[in-house]
């Protein structure tokens, strides 16, 4: 048991960095991007064939963060130059990444078995690898959360942050909101890269159908964390994020264990996230309810 909680641990400290970045999209600009799916093949793609060509593994790490990072421009550009909505800005780009994918990795998938990964350093001290995924996912999420919470209270961070709040107030003060949805999409693709990069490595592979499903995994992270751990500030929202991953890896293991079938994990996954979405509705109707309760007694 403490096997599958230390496994669940580690590869949710990992799919934290891509839940942040999807968190950026959906509540920070208040877009819904399918971009994701793309883009975390993409990470993984290019950190495994920077590998396999005999790159440092943390200078192909850095690649796949440029690479996510510019999926994050294309669907920018698309969506406020070109004026496409930002959900099929995001599928056009998605659909697009798929053949650039392949072209990075030259075929359907690649192994890294035997290969030094970002991981390989603390393996050759001692450490297990699921330890030593624990012990750098602290460091890549420690030092993402408090770049962040920096950040995001700079001017450019607050006029990002404003966009998705209100994006007339923003054009009222001056601001080119096409520049800040620009800049917030760059910032959380390459951090999903950067996740898909990570999580390549971890699992010693990089496959062509790895990103699919992941949107509805980052949502379910989000959501799982603020109805747990709240968001009383910017901070506590970012900390939410990092242990709603992990929490949605222990449920998944918990499940499994509990003899789930593997192929109904994605409508496990759905219809969580379906219930979290719902929870105002259900609060809605159930307050009346608790009220007339409470005036019978």
């Amino acid at each position: 048991m403490l096997d599958i909680l230390m496994g669940s641990v580690s590869l949710g400290l990992l799919w934290a960095v891509m839940t942040i970045g999807v968190f950026i999209t959906y509540r920070v600009l208040d877009i819904a991007d399918l971009t994701t799916e793309g883009s975390i093949a993409m990470g993984a793609a290019i950190a495994a064939r920077g590998i396999t060509m005999g790159l440092n593994p943390f200078l192909s790490t850095f690649l796949a963060l440029l690479g996510g990072m510019a999926a994050g421009l294309a669907t920018g550009l698309l969506h406020t130059r070109l004026k496409i909505p930002a959900l099929l800005s995001g599928i056009l780009t998605m659909i697009a990444l798929w053949s650039v994918n392949l072209r990075i990795m030259g075929r359907a998938n690649i192994s890294l078995l035997r290969m030094n990964t970002v991981f390989t350093f603390l393996e050759k001290i001692g450490l297990q690898k699921t330890y030593a995924s624990i012990i750098l996912g602290f460091v890549f999420v420690g030092v993402l959360v408090v770049f962040l919470y920096w950040f995001f209270g700079t001017e450019i961070g607050s006029a990002i942050r404003a966009t998705g709040n209100n994006p007339y107030m923003v054009r009222a003060q001056g601001i080119n909101t096409d520049t800040t949805i620009i800049l917030g999409l760059i910032i959380s693709y390459g951090l999903i890269a950067l996740s898909g990069a990570l999580i390549a490595q971890n699992q010693s592979y990089s496959d062509i159908q790895m990103g699919t499903g992941s949107i509805v995994i980052g949502l379910a992270s989000v959501i799982i964390g603020e109805v747990l751990f709240g968001s009383r500030n910017f901070m506590g929202r970012l900390i939410s994020l990092v242990l709603g991953a992990i929490t949605y890896r222990i449920i998944i293991a918990l499940v499994l264990k509990l003899g789930m079938p593997a192929n109904d994990l994605k409508l496990f996954t759905a219809i969580t996230v379906a219930l979290a979405l719902s929870l105002p509705v259900f609060q809605k109707y159930l307050t009346p309810l608790k009220r007339s309760v409470k005036g019978v007694k």
